[in-house]
């Protein structure tokens, strides 16, 4: 859907506001695109057809919040509360067409539980695998090689370091300095997620790391806009910590 390009602007405008519904309703529920299509499409020809009449746009908008209130009302009467494993692989099986890839999300579920986070990647070899993460894992590495902890694997591990989450760009090193004396006291690492690190900053972390001076890491936060956001306040969530925006201030 994301690649339909129409020839006419308005006729693109519309199929580009189905595809959003679509996008939108298989990232909040994972599927239901189908039905989401089905019924943006009605709403339109059937709203086109009132508003030609000359009904009250807002009129509509309100019967459609309506009718959507009742139907919730009414799925959430009818429905039933899947909650053994057994369930699950059932459910799992109808919508993915497939017995094992049913099994497979009904262990993934009984091992990360209800809030946890499944996702479904593309291998590179021919068996389907199951693989359970502890923690979180986010797509962004060290801002230098010299921050690795370990030369062989190139892998940075620091044991219960305190966690900077900002979603600045620290820049001058004057901003976190009396972060870092407070730190240097502790004999802790320091892990530093943020917008980014550049300047006269990162040269100066790294130069203390060689030193010897204390552990540090810094990454760039993952995601993007409102996206970012919300996994920075994942991070402080899962570790404590508290995110500290540009609002605030360092």
């Amino acid at each position: 859907a994301k690649e339909i390009e129409l020839e006419d602007h308005f006729e693109n405008m519309g199929a580009k506001l189905v595809s959003e519904v679509a996008s939108k309703t298989n990232d909040i529920a994972g599927d239901g695109t189908t039905t989401a299509t089905v019924l943006t499409q009605a709403i339109v020809r059937e709203g086109l057809k009132n508003v030609t009449a000359g009904a009250n746009p807002l009129g509509i908008r309100r019967g459609i919040e309506l009718a959507t209130k009742s139907a919730v009302e009414e799925l959430h009467n009818i429905s039933t509360v899947v909650d053994s494993k057994e369930a699950i692989a059932q459910v799992a099986a109808v919508s993915s067409g497939s017995e094992r890839v049913g099994q497979l999300i009904a262990d993934a579920m009984e091992k990360v539980g209800n809030d946890g986070v499944i996702t479904i990647e593309e291998s590179k070899g021919i068996e389907t695998e199951l693989d359970v993460v502890e923690g979180m894992q986010f797509d962004r590495g060290y801002l230098s090689q010299y921050m690795v902890t370990d030369n062989d694997k190139m892998e940075a591990v620091l044991e219960n370091p305190y966690i900077l989450i900002t979603d600045k760009k620290i820049s001058n090193i004057q901003d976190i300095l009396p972060l870092l004396e407070q730190i240097l006291q502790q004999s802790r690492p320091l892990l530093i997620i943020a917008d980014d690190v550049d300047g006269e900053a990162l040269p100066t972390l790294v130069l203390n790391k060689i030193r010897g001076t204390f552990n540090v890491v810094a990454v760039k936060a993952p995601g993007f806009g409102d996206r970012r956001k919300a996994m920075l306040e994942d991070i402080a969530m899962l570790t404590g910590a508290t995110v500290i925006t540009e609002d605030l201030g360092l």
